[in-house]
């Protein structure tokens, strides 16, 4: 799989190749953190091109630019964070696992990165956030990079988008206490839903919805932000 470093970086649009970054930003660092994704076991070339070529340092804010391609997740206010890329690999390969995914739907926009990365490896990606300061910062970064096929919307991650639905796939930055049938039934059959189920003890569940319901698969020990209810307009000081 290191095969993939060995080949030319080919950015999906102008946006991107002119926001790389130097430096601790730049595509060397990117390049580090893929070697380290490998490393851990993950091997969807999609999912690993994305990361290599999506400048997240442009996800968080400028102070922590330097630690933006650490595997780790990273505060971006509000009691929130964004997402370790290892996280964000495992799940967006769970998610393309059976094949290509063209519609996908992502509670909690965040930063926006993890939006990013799958509008890269999808077609039209459907994003809800609650915390609408959150989704104001996260809009400007993804139009920045020309990333018109992802959609972003104000909204309480328990709704999903049903004007939207049917997706081949939804993923979940945040976990509610257990699994909320609206997003299952929001899903085509034969798609697939990842997401942390728990409050203090977490767990990364997979489910693919089948006729008759769904099947699930447990994919390992996770600790996610709790998924709340409601809509959240405040604005901290100085934040935006």
């Amino acid at each position: 799989m290191s095969r993939l470093l060995d080949k030319p970086v080919r950015y999906p649009n102008e946006a991107y190749a002119d926001n790389q970054g130097v430096g601790m930003t730049s595509q060397r660092t990117r390049n580090r953190l893929v070697e380290r994704l490998i490393f851990l076991g993950v091997t969807d070339e999609a999912v690993l091109d994305a990361i290599r070529v999506t400048p997240r340092h442009l996800f968080i804010d400028e102070a922590l630019a330097s630690r933006a391609y650490e595997d780790t997740a990273l505060p971006i206010g509000y009691g929130q964070t964004i997402s370790q890329p290892w996280v964000v690999a495992k799940m967006a390969a769970w998610l393309k696992a059976t094949g290509s995914i063209d519609r996908v739907l992502e509670i909690g926009t965040g930063s926006g990165y993890q939006a990013a990365i799958l509008g890269l490896l999808a077609k039209e990606v459907y994003s809800v956030e609650r915390i609408e300061p959150l989704l104001i910062k996260a809009k400007k970064v993804i139009e920045k990079l020309a990333l018109s096929q992802v959609h972003i919307d104000y909204a309480d991650g328990f709704w999903g988008w049903p004007k939207q639905a049917p997706f081949d796939a939804i993923i979940s930055a945040a976990s509610p206490e257990t699994l909320p049938e609206s997003l299952i039934e929001q899903l085509k059959p034969g798609g697939r839903l990842v997401i942390p189920i728990g409050g203090e003890t977490q767990k990364l569940m997979g489910y693919t919805r089948t006729e008759s319901g769904y099947n699930e698969q447990y994919l390992g020990d996770v600790l996610f932000v709790p998924m709340l209810t409601g809509l959240d307009s405040r604005i901290e000081k100085g934040a935006l």
